[in-house]
């Protein structure tokens, strides 16, 4: 395991983990909304380290990259950082996954920065707008009472919205011991960030179908957070996409059925 400081965007610093094979294809992981890069632990302890080279970072103002009070509405940091991470790891044409939030991440690095740069797509439980009505019937209103409690400085408010919160993630119960390691790497994350990440509004419905590389969806027919509509609305409106559906699979499908899941990134990666 390889750990690197990137310069993101504005002179950001980023936290960025690195495994697995230095000569592979690169598969780039965007974590979610109040989550960090060991999200996608049952990705990096797999057998895709034998033949990719795997990349996660901890997007600005979680997991250990800085937290700054007011650079979050701003697409081109969004996506300066994810350019950072590209160009100083010399990433050639990796696949992005991004999971929830990270769908936004996407979009904003392909408006600044285009995709020549990469070699395919993979929207994960995605959301891609957010701040309007429409974007809003994407999302489990649930989700949303969650998430507006959880931008409280009250430390015991804020944690019991984020354990409701992580009791949508998946379907299944997690053991005691990963529930409190997940719940410790979202409750670090400062209430002023989650309610900055919120209050973007931003559409990309009119991106989507300039999208030109290999795209995969991936999603839980059961997801509570981002409901399935929005996966389908996406593929939509990138026709090429292929669209894979996990039956009785909640918000975080690499989690849950982490084997279907890297055998499918396996075989776009590979195919891309």
């Amino acid at each position: 395991m390889r750990e690197h400081t990137i310069t993101g965007g504005r002179g950001l610093r980023l936290h960025v983990q690195e495994a697995g094979n230095p000569d592979g294809r690169p598969l780039l992981f965007i974590h979610g909304w109040s989550q960090c890069r060991l999200a996608w632990l049952q990705q990096f302890n797999s057998d895709q380290a034998d033949d990719f080279g795997l990349v996660a970072v901890d997007m600005r103002g979680r997991g250990l990259s800085e937290k700054p009070h007011d650079a979050y509405g701003d697409s081109k940091l969004w996506a300066d950082d994810v350019e950072a991470v590209i160009t100083e790891l010399g990433l050639e044409r990796p696949i992005i996954s991004g999971w929830s939030y990270g769908g936004m991440l996407i979009c904003d690095y392909l408006r600044v920065h285009g995709e020549a740069g990469v070699g395919g797509l993979h929207f994960v439980s995605a959301i891609t707008k957010l701040g309007t009505d429409a974007a809003s019937a994407g999302i489990g209103p649930e989700f949303l009472n969650n998430a507006v409690a959880s931008f409280s400085t009250d430390a015991e408010e804020y944690v019991r919205a984020i354990e409701a919160y992580m009791a949508q993630v998946t379907v299944a119960e997690l053991p005691p011991d990963v529930w409190y390691f997940i719940l410790g790497y979202n409750a670090i994350v400062p209430p002023r960030v989650r309610q900055a990440l919120f209050s973007r509004e931003i559409e990309n419905d009119n991106l989507l179908p300039t999208i030109s590389v290999p795209t995969l969806i991936t999603h839980g027919d059961s997801d509570e957070i981002v409901l399935p509509a929005a996966a389908e609305q996406h593929a939509a409106l990138i026709p090429h996409a292929v669209h894979s559906v996990y039956p009785d699979i909640g918000h975080a499908p690499f989690a849950e059925a982490p084997d279907r899941f890297n055998r499918e990134l396996r075989e776009f990666a590979s195919a891309a």
